[in-house]
Protein backbone atom coordinates (compact mmCIF):
# COMPACT_ATOMS: atom_id res chain seq x y z
CA UNK A 1 0.00 0.00 0.00
CA UNK A 2 2.82 2.37 0.89
CA UNK A 3 4.52 1.49 -2.39
CA UNK A 4 1.37 2.45 -4.28
CA UNK A 5 1.16 5.77 -2.41
CA UNK A 6 4.79 6.54 -3.16
CA UNK A 7 4.25 5.74 -6.83
CA UNK A 8 1.18 7.98 -6.95
CA UNK A 9 3.07 10.82 -5.29
CA UNK A 10 5.88 10.48 -7.79
CA UNK A 11 3.34 10.52 -10.61
CA UNK A 12 1.82 13.73 -9.28
CA UNK A 13 5.26 15.35 -9.12
CA UNK A 14 6.08 14.29 -12.66
CA UNK A 15 2.68 15.49 -13.87
CA UNK A 16 3.13 18.86 -12.15
CA UNK A 17 6.59 19.27 -13.65
CA UNK A 18 5.32 18.33 -17.09
CA UNK A 19 2.40 20.75 -16.83
CA UNK A 20 4.70 23.53 -15.65
CA UNK A 21 7.04 22.88 -18.56
CA UNK A 22 4.11 22.88 -20.96
CA UNK A 23 2.77 26.15 -19.61
CA UNK A 24 6.22 27.70 -19.80
CA UNK A 25 6.49 26.68 -23.42
CA UNK A 26 2.98 27.76 -24.43
CA UNK A 27 2.53 30.28 -27.20
CA UNK A 28 1.68 33.76 -25.84
CA UNK A 29 0.33 37.01 -27.34
CA UNK A 30 3.10 39.03 -25.70
CA UNK A 31 4.23 42.11 -27.61
CA UNK A 32 1.29 42.11 -30.03
CA UNK A 33 -1.18 45.00 -29.93
CA UNK A 34 -2.88 47.42 -32.34
CA UNK A 35 -1.56 50.96 -32.76
CA UNK A 36 -4.52 52.79 -34.31
CA UNK A 37 -6.50 55.41 -32.36
CA UNK A 38 -9.75 57.02 -33.46
CA UNK A 39 -9.68 60.77 -33.89
CA UNK A 40 -11.54 63.05 -31.53
CA UNK A 41 -13.89 65.13 -33.75
CA UNK A 42 -13.28 68.13 -31.50
CA UNK A 43 -9.60 68.08 -32.46
CA UNK A 44 -10.44 68.92 -36.08
CA UNK A 45 -10.48 72.71 -36.14
CA UNK A 46 -13.01 74.40 -38.43
CA UNK A 47 -13.99 77.62 -36.63
CA UNK A 48 -12.29 79.90 -39.16
CA UNK A 49 -13.71 78.02 -42.15
CA UNK A 50 -17.28 78.51 -40.86
CA UNK A 51 -16.73 81.94 -39.27
CA UNK A 52 -18.99 83.75 -41.78
CA UNK A 53 -21.55 80.99 -42.20
CA UNK A 54 -24.89 81.08 -40.33
CA UNK A 55 -25.05 78.44 -37.58
CA UNK A 56 -28.28 76.75 -36.58
CA UNK A 57 -29.21 73.63 -34.61
CA UNK A 58 -31.96 72.98 -37.20
CA UNK A 59 -29.61 73.00 -40.17
CA UNK A 60 -29.42 69.20 -40.30
CA UNK A 61 -31.30 67.71 -43.26
CA UNK A 62 -34.73 66.26 -42.61
CA UNK A 63 -35.52 62.60 -43.22
CA UNK A 64 -37.48 63.57 -46.35
CA UNK A 65 -35.15 66.44 -47.26
CA UNK A 66 -36.27 66.54 -50.89
CA UNK A 67 -39.67 67.89 -49.83
CA UNK A 68 -38.00 71.21 -49.00
CA UNK A 69 -37.50 71.91 -52.72
CA UNK A 70 -41.27 72.02 -53.22
CA UNK A 71 -41.24 70.01 -56.46
CA UNK A 72 -43.92 67.28 -56.50
CA UNK A 73 -42.38 65.54 -59.49
CA UNK A 74 -38.99 65.27 -57.78
CA UNK A 75 -40.61 63.89 -54.63
CA UNK A 76 -42.54 61.31 -56.65
CA UNK A 77 -39.41 60.23 -58.52
CA UNK A 78 -37.39 59.73 -55.33
CA UNK A 79 -40.20 57.75 -53.70
CA UNK A 80 -40.44 55.57 -56.82
CA UNK A 81 -36.70 54.95 -56.82
CA UNK A 82 -36.72 53.97 -53.15
CA UNK A 83 -39.33 51.33 -53.93
CA UNK A 84 -37.95 49.80 -57.12
CA UNK A 85 -34.19 50.36 -57.42
CA UNK A 86 -32.42 46.95 -57.37
CA UNK A 87 -29.27 48.29 -55.69
CA UNK A 88 -31.29 48.73 -52.49
CA UNK A 89 -32.29 45.08 -52.66
CA UNK A 90 -28.57 44.19 -52.90
CA UNK A 91 -27.74 46.27 -49.82
CA UNK A 92 -30.61 44.74 -47.86
CA UNK A 93 -29.52 41.24 -48.89
CA UNK A 94 -26.00 41.96 -47.60
CA UNK A 95 -27.51 43.10 -44.30
CA UNK A 96 -29.48 39.84 -44.04
CA UNK A 97 -26.33 37.82 -44.76
CA UNK A 98 -24.50 39.68 -42.00
CA UNK A 99 -27.35 38.94 -39.57
CA UNK A 100 -27.17 35.25 -40.49
CA UNK A 101 -23.48 35.27 -39.56
CA UNK A 102 -24.43 36.80 -36.20
CA UNK A 103 -26.89 33.97 -35.57
CA UNK A 104 -24.25 31.37 -36.46
CA UNK A 105 -21.70 32.98 -34.12
CA UNK A 106 -24.25 33.09 -31.31
CA UNK A 107 -25.19 29.44 -31.77
CA UNK A 108 -21.53 28.47 -31.30
CA UNK A 109 -21.76 29.75 -27.71
CA UNK A 110 -24.61 27.41 -26.81
CA UNK A 111 -24.68 23.70 -25.99
CA UNK A 112 -25.44 21.44 -28.94
CA UNK A 113 -27.65 18.35 -28.82
CA UNK A 114 -28.94 16.01 -31.49
CA UNK A 115 -30.73 12.70 -31.82
CA UNK A 116 -29.56 10.01 -34.23
CA UNK A 117 -31.14 6.75 -35.27
CA UNK A 118 -29.88 4.32 -37.85
CA UNK A 119 -29.38 0.75 -38.94
CA UNK A 120 -26.46 -0.78 -40.80
CA UNK A 121 -26.28 -4.23 -42.34
CA UNK A 122 -22.86 -5.92 -42.42
CA UNK A 123 -21.58 -9.21 -43.82
CA UNK A 124 -19.44 -10.63 -41.07
CA UNK A 125 -15.94 -11.89 -41.74
CA UNK A 126 -15.39 -15.63 -41.41
CA UNK A 127 -11.77 -15.01 -40.49
CA UNK A 128 -11.43 -14.75 -36.70
CA UNK A 129 -15.06 -13.72 -36.22
CA UNK A 130 -15.97 -11.59 -33.24
CA UNK A 131 -19.19 -13.52 -32.72
CA UNK A 132 -19.64 -17.23 -33.40
CA UNK A 133 -21.35 -17.96 -36.66
CA UNK A 134 -24.25 -19.70 -34.99
CA UNK A 135 -25.06 -16.49 -33.05
CA UNK A 136 -25.40 -13.99 -35.89
CA UNK A 137 -24.76 -15.92 -39.06
CA UNK A 138 -22.91 -14.42 -42.02
CA UNK A 139 -24.92 -11.16 -42.12
CA UNK A 140 -26.06 -9.00 -39.22
CA UNK A 141 -27.85 -5.77 -38.62
CA UNK A 142 -26.53 -3.17 -36.20
CA UNK A 143 -29.13 -0.78 -34.82
CA UNK A 144 -28.57 2.35 -32.74
CA UNK A 145 -30.57 5.17 -31.24
CA UNK A 146 -28.37 7.81 -29.56
CA UNK A 147 -28.68 11.29 -28.09
CA UNK A 148 -25.50 13.38 -28.35
CA UNK A 149 -24.54 16.43 -26.34
CA UNK A 150 -21.55 18.78 -26.68
CA UNK A 151 -20.58 22.13 -25.23
CA UNK A 152 -17.42 24.06 -25.91
CA UNK A 153 -17.30 26.09 -22.71
CA UNK A 154 -16.37 29.71 -23.41
CA UNK A 155 -14.13 30.20 -20.38
CA UNK A 156 -12.44 33.39 -21.56
CA UNK A 157 -15.15 34.98 -23.71
CA UNK A 158 -13.58 34.22 -27.08
CA UNK A 159 -16.83 33.02 -28.61
CA UNK A 160 -18.65 35.97 -27.13
CA UNK A 161 -16.08 38.25 -28.75
CA UNK A 162 -16.60 36.55 -32.10
CA UNK A 163 -20.35 36.97 -31.71
CA UNK A 164 -20.02 40.66 -30.81
CA UNK A 165 -17.68 41.19 -33.78
CA UNK A 166 -20.27 39.65 -36.09
CA UNK A 167 -22.94 41.77 -34.43
CA UNK A 168 -20.92 44.91 -35.11
CA UNK A 169 -20.49 44.03 -38.77
CA UNK A 170 -24.18 43.24 -39.02
CA UNK A 171 -24.99 46.64 -37.59
CA UNK A 172 -22.59 48.25 -40.06
CA UNK A 173 -24.23 46.40 -42.96
CA UNK A 174 -27.67 47.52 -41.79
CA UNK A 175 -26.53 51.14 -41.67
CA UNK A 176 -24.81 50.81 -45.06
CA UNK A 177 -28.15 49.66 -46.46
CA UNK A 178 -29.69 52.87 -45.16
CA UNK A 179 -26.77 54.84 -46.57
CA UNK A 180 -27.59 53.31 -49.96
CA UNK A 181 -31.08 54.79 -49.69
CA UNK A 182 -29.64 58.22 -48.96
CA UNK A 183 -27.21 57.95 -51.85
CA UNK A 184 -30.01 56.88 -54.18
CA UNK A 185 -32.21 59.84 -53.24
CA UNK A 186 -29.24 62.19 -53.73
CA UNK A 187 -28.42 60.69 -57.14
CA UNK A 188 -32.03 61.03 -58.30
CA UNK A 189 -32.12 64.68 -57.24
CA UNK A 190 -28.80 65.42 -58.97
CA UNK A 191 -29.93 63.71 -62.17
CA UNK A 192 -33.15 65.74 -61.96
CA UNK A 193 -31.11 68.95 -61.71
CA UNK A 194 -29.02 67.82 -64.68
CA UNK A 195 -32.21 67.28 -66.68
CA UNK A 196 -33.39 70.80 -65.84
CA UNK A 197 -30.05 72.24 -66.91
CA UNK A 198 -30.19 70.29 -70.18
CA UNK A 199 -33.57 71.88 -70.95
CA UNK A 200 -32.12 75.32 -70.13
CA UNK A 201 -29.26 74.62 -72.54
CA UNK A 202 -31.83 73.69 -75.17
CA UNK A 203 -33.61 77.03 -74.67
CA UNK A 204 -30.37 78.93 -75.20
CA UNK A 205 -29.49 76.77 -78.21
CA UNK A 206 -32.91 77.40 -79.74
CA UNK A 207 -32.61 81.13 -79.11
CA UNK A 208 -29.15 81.18 -80.67
CA UNK A 209 -30.42 79.26 -83.69
CA UNK A 210 -33.22 81.78 -84.20
CA UNK A 211 -30.74 84.63 -83.89
CA UNK A 212 -28.18 83.28 -86.36
CA UNK A 213 -30.91 82.20 -88.77
CA UNK A 214 -32.22 85.77 -88.85
CA UNK A 215 -28.65 87.03 -89.21
CA UNK A 216 -28.09 84.70 -92.19
CA UNK A 217 -31.34 85.80 -93.86
CA UNK A 218 -30.44 89.48 -93.48
CA UNK A 219 -26.87 88.88 -94.67
CA UNK A 220 -28.12 87.03 -97.76
CA UNK A 221 -30.39 89.98 -98.66
CA UNK A 222 -27.48 92.36 -98.16
CA UNK A 223 -25.26 90.27 -100.41
CA UNK A 224 -27.98 90.12 -103.06
CA UNK A 225 -28.26 93.91 -102.88
CA UNK A 226 -24.53 94.38 -103.20
CA UNK A 227 -24.13 95.63 -99.62
CA UNK A 228 -22.43 92.51 -98.32
CA UNK A 229 -19.73 90.05 -99.29
CA UNK A 230 -19.81 86.28 -99.84
CA UNK A 231 -17.41 85.94 -96.93
CA UNK A 232 -19.98 87.54 -94.61
CA UNK A 233 -22.65 85.14 -95.86
CA UNK A 234 -20.36 82.12 -95.32
CA UNK A 235 -19.60 83.32 -91.79
CA UNK A 236 -23.30 83.70 -91.01
CA UNK A 237 -24.01 80.23 -92.42
CA UNK A 238 -21.25 78.70 -90.27
CA UNK A 239 -22.88 80.27 -87.21
CA UNK A 240 -26.15 78.54 -88.14
CA UNK A 241 -24.33 75.20 -88.34
CA UNK A 242 -22.76 75.81 -84.93
CA UNK A 243 -26.16 76.65 -83.45
CA UNK A 244 -27.65 73.46 -84.86
CA UNK A 245 -24.77 71.52 -83.33
CA UNK A 246 -25.57 73.12 -79.95
CA UNK A 247 -29.20 72.08 -80.36
CA UNK A 248 -28.18 68.49 -81.05
CA UNK A 249 -25.86 68.56 -78.04
CA UNK A 250 -28.65 69.85 -75.81
CA UNK A 251 -31.05 67.17 -77.08
CA UNK A 252 -28.45 64.53 -76.28
CA UNK A 253 -27.99 65.96 -72.75
CA UNK A 254 -31.75 65.71 -72.20
CA UNK A 255 -31.78 62.09 -73.38
CA UNK A 256 -28.78 61.23 -71.18
CA UNK A 257 -30.36 62.78 -68.07
CA UNK A 258 -33.64 60.97 -68.69
CA UNK A 259 -31.77 57.70 -69.22
CA UNK A 260 -29.90 58.18 -65.92
CA UNK A 261 -33.20 58.74 -64.14
CA UNK A 262 -34.67 55.58 -65.73
CA UNK A 263 -31.77 53.54 -64.35
CA UNK A 264 -32.11 55.09 -60.90
CA UNK A 265 -35.84 54.38 -60.92
CA UNK A 266 -35.17 50.75 -61.80
CA UNK A 267 -37.22 51.08 -64.99
CA UNK A 268 -36.72 50.78 -68.73
CA UNK A 269 -35.68 53.71 -70.96
CA UNK A 270 -39.26 54.63 -71.83
CA UNK A 271 -39.85 55.67 -68.20
CA UNK A 272 -37.52 58.63 -68.61
CA UNK A 273 -39.41 59.89 -71.65
CA UNK A 274 -42.48 60.61 -69.51
CA UNK A 275 -40.59 62.85 -67.07
CA UNK A 276 -41.65 66.43 -67.59
CA UNK A 277 -39.29 69.38 -67.70
CA UNK A 278 -38.14 70.13 -64.14
CA UNK A 279 -38.68 73.49 -62.54
CA UNK A 280 -35.68 75.38 -61.22
CA UNK A 281 -34.92 74.09 -57.72
CA UNK A 282 -34.50 76.83 -55.14
CA UNK A 283 -32.11 75.59 -52.43
CA UNK A 284 -32.74 78.57 -50.14
CA UNK A 285 -30.20 79.93 -47.70
CA UNK A 286 -27.30 77.82 -46.47
CA UNK A 287 -26.67 77.28 -42.78
CA UNK A 288 -24.31 74.93 -40.96
CA UNK A 289 -25.23 72.98 -37.81
CA UNK A 290 -23.80 74.66 -34.72
CA UNK A 291 -22.32 71.39 -33.37
CA UNK A 292 -21.03 70.09 -36.67
CA UNK A 293 -17.82 68.38 -35.48
CA UNK A 294 -19.44 66.52 -32.60
CA UNK A 295 -22.75 65.55 -34.18
CA UNK A 296 -21.48 64.73 -37.66
CA UNK A 297 -20.31 61.28 -36.55
CA UNK A 298 -23.88 60.40 -35.62
CA UNK A 299 -25.53 62.07 -38.60
CA UNK A 300 -23.59 60.47 -41.44
CA UNK A 301 -24.45 56.85 -42.01
CA UNK A 302 -21.03 56.01 -43.47
CA UNK A 303 -19.29 57.35 -40.34
CA UNK A 304 -21.61 55.40 -38.05
CA UNK A 305 -20.98 52.23 -40.07
CA UNK A 306 -17.23 52.85 -39.93
CA UNK A 307 -17.40 53.15 -36.13
CA UNK A 308 -19.20 49.81 -35.94
CA UNK A 309 -16.46 48.28 -38.09
CA UNK A 310 -13.87 49.56 -35.61
CA UNK A 311 -15.85 48.03 -32.74
CA UNK A 312 -16.14 44.72 -34.59
CA UNK A 313 -12.39 44.69 -35.23
CA UNK A 314 -11.68 45.27 -31.52
CA UNK A 315 -13.87 42.26 -30.64
CA UNK A 316 -11.92 40.18 -33.17
CA UNK A 317 -8.76 40.99 -31.20
CA UNK A 318 -10.38 39.84 -27.96
CA UNK A 319 -11.47 36.59 -29.59
CA UNK A 320 -8.00 36.02 -31.06
CA UNK A 321 -6.33 36.51 -27.66
CA UNK A 322 -8.50 33.88 -25.98
CA UNK A 323 -7.17 31.24 -28.35
CA UNK A 324 -3.88 31.38 -26.44
CA UNK A 325 -5.61 30.22 -23.24
CA UNK A 326 -6.65 26.72 -22.16
CA UNK A 327 -10.19 25.70 -22.94
CA UNK A 328 -12.58 23.03 -21.67
CA UNK A 329 -15.17 21.19 -23.72
CA UNK A 330 -17.76 18.64 -22.69
CA UNK A 331 -19.34 15.86 -24.71
CA UNK A 332 -21.74 13.11 -23.79
CA UNK A 333 -23.67 10.35 -25.50
CA UNK A 334 -26.50 8.16 -24.31
CA UNK A 335 -28.45 5.68 -26.34
CA UNK A 336 -29.36 2.15 -27.29
CA UNK A 337 -27.26 -0.14 -29.46
CA UNK A 338 -28.07 -3.70 -30.50
CA UNK A 339 -26.74 -6.17 -33.10
CA UNK A 340 -28.86 -8.80 -34.77
CA UNK A 341 -31.78 -8.81 -37.14
CA UNK A 342 -34.31 -9.99 -34.58
CA UNK A 343 -32.84 -8.17 -31.58
CA UNK A 344 -35.02 -5.41 -30.12
CA UNK A 345 -32.92 -2.27 -29.70
CA UNK A 346 -35.43 -0.73 -27.30
CA UNK A 347 -34.56 -2.73 -24.23
CA UNK A 348 -32.63 -1.97 -21.09
CA UNK A 349 -29.60 -4.20 -21.79
CA UNK A 350 -29.02 -2.29 -25.04
CA UNK A 351 -28.32 0.95 -23.19
CA UNK A 352 -24.96 2.65 -23.57
CA UNK A 353 -23.48 6.00 -22.66
CA UNK A 354 -20.22 7.93 -22.64
CA UNK A 355 -18.90 11.13 -21.11
CA UNK A 356 -15.91 13.02 -22.49
CA UNK A 357 -14.62 16.15 -20.77
CA UNK A 358 -11.55 17.55 -22.55
CA UNK A 359 -8.93 20.22 -21.83
CA UNK A 360 -6.99 21.84 -24.69
CA UNK A 361 -3.93 24.05 -24.33
CA UNK A 362 -1.86 25.35 -27.27
CA UNK A 363 1.84 24.67 -26.79
CA UNK A 364 3.40 24.79 -30.22
CA UNK A 365 1.51 25.78 -33.35
CA UNK A 366 4.21 27.03 -35.69
CA UNK A 367 3.23 30.67 -35.09
CA UNK A 368 -0.37 30.29 -36.29
CA UNK A 369 -2.01 31.95 -33.27
CA UNK A 370 0.40 34.89 -33.21
CA UNK A 371 -0.11 35.37 -36.95
CA UNK A 372 -3.87 35.30 -36.43
CA UNK A 373 -3.62 37.93 -33.68
CA UNK A 374 -1.30 40.06 -35.80
CA UNK A 375 -3.86 39.97 -38.58
CA UNK A 376 -6.63 40.98 -36.15
CA UNK A 377 -4.50 43.90 -34.91
CA UNK A 378 -3.85 44.99 -38.49
CA UNK A 379 -7.55 44.82 -39.38
CA UNK A 380 -8.31 47.00 -36.37
CA UNK A 381 -5.68 49.54 -37.42
CA UNK A 382 -7.12 49.49 -40.93
CA UNK A 383 -10.66 50.10 -39.61
CA UNK A 384 -9.44 52.96 -37.43
CA UNK A 385 -7.51 54.54 -40.31
CA UNK A 386 -10.57 54.25 -42.56
CA UNK A 387 -12.77 55.88 -39.93
CA UNK A 388 -10.27 58.69 -39.31
CA UNK A 389 -9.82 59.43 -43.02
CA UNK A 390 -13.59 59.38 -43.52
CA UNK A 391 -14.11 61.79 -40.61
CA UNK A 392 -11.48 64.19 -41.95
CA UNK A 393 -12.88 64.00 -45.47
CA UNK A 394 -16.45 64.49 -44.25
CA UNK A 395 -15.72 67.67 -42.31
CA UNK A 396 -13.62 69.10 -45.13
CA UNK A 397 -16.30 68.13 -47.64
CA UNK A 398 -18.88 70.20 -45.75
CA UNK A 399 -16.49 73.14 -45.55
CA UNK A 400 -15.66 72.98 -49.26
CA UNK A 401 -19.33 72.73 -50.30
CA UNK A 402 -20.29 75.69 -48.10
CA UNK A 403 -17.46 77.72 -49.64
CA UNK A 404 -18.49 76.68 -53.16
CA UNK A 405 -22.12 77.63 -52.51
CA UNK A 406 -21.06 81.03 -51.21
CA UNK A 407 -18.98 81.62 -54.33
CA UNK A 408 -21.74 80.48 -56.68
CA UNK A 409 -24.26 82.78 -55.02
CA UNK A 410 -21.95 85.74 -55.55
CA UNK A 411 -21.45 84.72 -59.18
CA UNK A 412 -25.21 84.41 -59.70
CA UNK A 413 -25.75 87.91 -58.29
CA UNK A 414 -23.11 89.32 -60.64
CA UNK A 415 -24.49 87.39 -63.61
CA UNK A 416 -28.00 88.64 -62.89
CA UNK A 417 -26.65 92.19 -62.99
CA UNK A 418 -24.94 91.36 -66.27
CA UNK A 419 -28.27 90.06 -67.59
CA UNK A 420 -30.01 93.28 -66.68
CA UNK A 421 -27.35 95.22 -68.60
CA UNK A 422 -27.58 92.84 -71.57
CA UNK A 423 -31.38 93.16 -71.66
CA UNK A 424 -31.11 96.95 -71.57
CA UNK A 425 -28.54 96.89 -74.37
CA UNK A 426 -30.81 94.68 -76.47
CA UNK A 427 -33.89 96.83 -75.90
CA UNK A 428 -31.89 99.98 -76.73
CA UNK A 429 -30.60 98.33 -79.93
CA UNK A 430 -34.13 97.33 -80.92
CA UNK A 431 -35.35 100.88 -80.30
CA UNK A 432 -32.51 102.27 -82.42
CA UNK A 433 -33.30 99.83 -85.21
CA UNK A 434 -37.02 100.64 -85.16
CA UNK A 435 -36.16 104.33 -85.18
CA UNK A 436 -33.96 103.91 -88.22
CA UNK A 437 -30.82 104.87 -86.36
CA UNK A 438 -29.06 101.47 -86.79
CA UNK A 439 -29.20 98.49 -89.11
CA UNK A 440 -30.99 95.19 -88.51
CA UNK A 441 -27.84 93.34 -87.45
CA UNK A 442 -27.17 95.54 -84.40
CA UNK A 443 -30.01 94.20 -82.23
CA UNK A 444 -29.09 90.63 -83.25
CA UNK A 445 -25.55 91.19 -81.99
CA UNK A 446 -26.96 92.48 -78.68
CA UNK A 447 -29.22 89.45 -78.53
CA UNK A 448 -26.14 87.20 -78.75
CA UNK A 449 -24.71 88.82 -75.63
CA UNK A 450 -27.99 88.25 -73.78
CA UNK A 451 -28.10 84.59 -74.79
CA UNK A 452 -24.54 84.07 -73.54
CA UNK A 453 -25.51 85.59 -70.20
CA UNK A 454 -28.57 83.28 -70.03
CA UNK A 455 -26.35 80.28 -70.68
CA UNK A 456 -23.90 81.21 -67.92
CA UNK A 457 -26.72 81.98 -65.50
CA UNK A 458 -28.42 78.63 -66.17
CA UNK A 459 -25.13 76.84 -65.53
CA UNK A 460 -24.60 78.71 -62.24
CA UNK A 461 -28.15 78.09 -61.03
CA UNK A 462 -27.84 74.38 -61.86
CA UNK A 463 -24.50 74.28 -60.06
CA UNK A 464 -26.07 75.96 -57.02
CA UNK A 465 -28.85 73.36 -56.83
CA UNK A 466 -26.38 70.51 -57.29
CA UNK A 467 -24.05 71.83 -54.59
CA UNK A 468 -26.99 72.20 -52.21
CA UNK A 469 -27.95 68.56 -52.75
CA UNK A 470 -24.36 67.48 -52.24
CA UNK A 471 -24.25 69.47 -48.98
CA UNK A 472 -27.37 67.63 -47.82
CA UNK A 473 -25.56 64.38 -48.59
CA UNK A 474 -22.42 65.56 -46.76
CA UNK A 475 -24.52 66.37 -43.68
CA UNK A 476 -25.97 62.88 -43.57
CA UNK A 477 -29.03 63.19 -45.77
CA UNK A 478 -31.48 62.89 -42.90
CA UNK A 479 -29.82 59.95 -41.18
CA UNK A 480 -29.99 59.97 -37.38
CA UNK A 481 -32.20 58.94 -34.53
CA UNK A 482 -35.39 59.68 -36.47
CA UNK A 483 -34.20 57.61 -39.42
CA UNK A 484 -33.92 54.45 -37.32
CA UNK A 485 -37.33 54.57 -35.67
Amino acid sequence: MRTDMNAFSQFRVVLALALSAALAGCVTPGGLHPTGKTLDPGSLKSDQSFANVPLSPTAWPALDWWQSFGDPQLSALIEEALKSNPTLAEAEARAKQAQAIVDIAYSARLPQADLEAGAEGTRLSLKDPIYPQYVLGHFAWGKAVTANFSWDIDLWGGKRGAWEAALGRSRAAEIEAYAARIQLSVNVARAYVALGYAFAQKDVADGEWQRVTQTLSITQRLVQGGLGTPQQEALADSQVASAEQQQAQADRAIDAARSSLSVLLGQGPDRGLSIERPHLLDPGLTAVPDKLQVDLIGRRADLVAARWQVEAASQDIKAAKTEFLPNISLSAMAGLVAVGGSTNVFQLPARTYSVGPALSLPIFDGGRLRANLTGADARYDEAVAHYNSLLIASLNDVSDLVSALSSVRKQIALEQRAKQDAEKSWHDAMSAYKGGVSGPLTPLASRQQLLQVDQRLAALQSQQADLSIRLIDALGGGYGAAAER
